[in-house]
């Protein structure tokens, strides 16, 4: 922490005192909030409002895909067990309709015009 008695000048003078981790011959632009490391420009990327480095950049992004992964998969299992499903139950019910209703008799129990007479 700076004293109280600090111009303002003293942290920037602190921060330029500061060289690249990656590169030493190079003053530092931004510190990564990940690992603490100060860093040149060309060494930082941002990602989310923040400014990380590319080792912490490969942390954050690799801590994100296997969970849209695993919900890809679960969502694909979900459909396709819901559509078998829904083609299951219409079977069943096609299979439930008795055979006689598909006799071409009319309600009245006279044959229709395109059934032949007996």
């Amino acid at each position: 922490m700076l004293p109280a008695t600090a111009d303002p000048e003293t942290p920037m003078d602190a921060v330029r005192a500061q060289r690249c981790r990656l590169h030493p011959a190079r003053e530092a632009a931004a510190r990564c909030p990940g690992c603490g490391g100060c860093f040149c420009r060309e060494c930082v990327t941002e990602h989310a409002g923040r400014l990380l480095c590319a080792a912490c950049l490969a942390r954050a992004a690799d801590t994100a895909r296997p969970v849209r992964r695993r919900f890809r998969g679960f969502a694909a299992l979900a459909g396709f067990l819901a559509l078998w499903g829904a083609l299951y139950l219409s079977g069943r019910l096609l299979l439930a309709i008795p055979s006689d209703t598909h006799d071409l008799e009319s309600a009245d129990g006279h044959p229709t015009p395109e059934t032949p007479e007996p």
